[in-house]
């Protein structure tokens, strides 16, 4: 399974949100999900933000080889999960043909339910990177554990 977290410029909240999935597949042990991030607005190759890089430190996620890119159409299609973090992100996911299987990361899993935007702290102070990683996480654990209840064990 293929996740795809979704922001403007990917290089804050997105990168964040894939190292914090990176982090629970870990603790997890899950073997079988691969997670991406992008952005609608993002210029190639961008490292994360250095708010984002100093909470990454602060808490053991390896954001440091993060490299931007740009949502596109090959990306969504290649994506089985996406999880936007406001909603214009969500209608550029869904004009790319991830209707169906993209999400604002606050409704999982309810398609359509009413969420709130994750707040971006680009420009802003370190809390708000801190903020932000709180929220993302609470919210990753939350798509994971209903990820995992979804799941059919294997029977012998």
């Amino acid at each position: 399974m293929k996740l795809l977290f979704v922001c403007t410029g990917n290089t804050c909240r997105s990168p964040l949100a894939e190292a914090i999935a990176r982090k629970l597949i870990i603790e997890r042990g899950l073997v079988d999900i691969d997670v991406a991030s992008a952005g609608t607005s993002a210029w190639d190759r961008a490292a994360a933000s250095d708010g984002a890089l100093l909470v990454g430190l602060e808490r053991r996620l390896d954001v440091g080889g993060h490299s931007s890119q740009q949502l596109t159409r090959a990306l969504v299609e290649s994506s089985d999960l996406i999880f936007t973090m406001g909603p214009h992100h969500l209608e550029r996911a869904e004009a790319l043909g991830g209707t169906g299987k993209s999400y604002l990361l606050t409704a999982y899993p309810a398609a359509g339910a009413e969420g709130r935007a994750i707040a971006d702290p680009m420009g802003g102070e370190l809390e708000a990177y801190r903020t932000a990683a709180d929220e993302l996480e609470v919210e990753i654990r939350r798509v994971f554990d209903t990820l995992a209840a979804e799941r059919v064990p294997d029977t012998p």
